[in-house]
């Protein structure tokens, strides 16, 4: 066993997620959803390669306007 390890330590954190999971068994199927609601989004290849082709390219220097080359 390491010096410093601390195999018994738990951290009110954890402790409180942990009841909180043992209290709600249905909250992580919950966070699931939630998280496929914003993130997992599946990919249309035709919505993406519009967008690809719409994109306009970037100038060098993006603060210079062209008035300023006079």
């Amino acid at each position: 066993m390491s010096f410093f390890a601390r195999p018994h330590y738990v951290s009110a954190e954890t402790s409180f997620i942990n009841a909180l999971k043992v209290a709600n068994p249905e909250l992580e199927a919950q966070q699931r959803e939630g998280r496929e609601l914003l993130w997992d989004k599946r990919i249309v290849a035709e919505d993406r390669d519009q967008a690809k082709a719409a994109r306009v390219a970037q100038k060098p220097y993006v603060y210079q306007t062209t008035s300023d080359l006079v």
